[in-house]
């Protein structure tokens, strides 16, 4: 397998890895956009067959991408991202106490979106 291609469907909040037309993997997420802008993945998810082949690693280093091409800050409320940006501290700033509650409180307040 070659390296995925990583697609957003930020209408759907996926970003998606395909390879050989099937999607092997996804970040789902949501935007916030007050106090801040920020993008707030909630879910990892990675195909059985996949697993292990940094699928995972790579749908988090484009998040950081995109939201660095968007001026955005991320709030890594999947614990799977969450950990990838401690590991990877220069690719993954940290976004502030401010965006990290409003995150989590826009989470609790859509209980059925993730």
């Amino acid at each position: 397998m070659s390296a995925p291609e990583i697609r957003d469907d930020r209408a759907a909040g996926r970003l998606e890895a395909v390879a050989d037309g099937e999607v092997i993997g996804r970040v789902e997420y949501f935007v916030l956009d007050s106090p801040g802008r920020a993008i707030v993945p909630v879910h990892t998810i990675v195909e059985p067959a996949h697993e292990g082949k940094g699928v995972a690693g790579a749908l988090a280093r484009e998040l950081y991408g995109i939201a660095g091409r968007e001026d955005s800050a991320v709030v890594p409320l999947c614990p799977y991202v969450a950990k990838w940006a401690e590991r990877h501290p220069e690719e993954a700033p940290p976004a502030g106490q401010d965006l990290s509650a409003a995150a989590k409180e826009w989470l609790a307040a859509h209980p059925g979106r993730f």
